[in-house]
């Protein structure tokens, strides 16, 4: 077990990120792309697909899966597992306050 701590990071309301979309931040340095999902759900990844870059908050999504907008690479939104045979991207905690922010942790699942 690493000494490192998580770190939370308050992005703001919710309601800045539509419904079955997402949106990137940058956080401690790195871009992570925030997806609200149809069911009311948050997930977070990395935001740059490690195929060419491409911006994936701008990808398709549903309750499962992230898709690329460059060349349709896939990535799990819970774990950022490829389905396609990329390298995975990292996935993030984040999470709803009382208030209905979303809390980002910066440490990776």
């Amino acid at each position: 077990m690493s000494g490192t701590q998580a770190r939370s990071h308050n992005l703001g309301p919710v309601d800045q990120i539509p419904v079955g979309e997402g949106r990137a931040f940058g956080v401690d340095g790195m871009q992570v792309a925030v997806f609200r999902l149809r069911d009311g759900s948050v997930r977070a990844v990395s935001a740059v697909c490690p195929h060419r870059g491409g911006p994936i908050a701008d990808g398709t999504i549903d309750r499962q899966v992230v898709m690329c907008p460059l060349h349709q690479h896939a990535f799990n939104l819970a774990t950022g597992c490829s389905t396609t045979g990329m390298d995975p991207l990292q996935s993030y905690r984040v999470s709803l306050d009382g208030q209905q922010n979303l809390v980002l942790e910066t440490e990776p699942v």
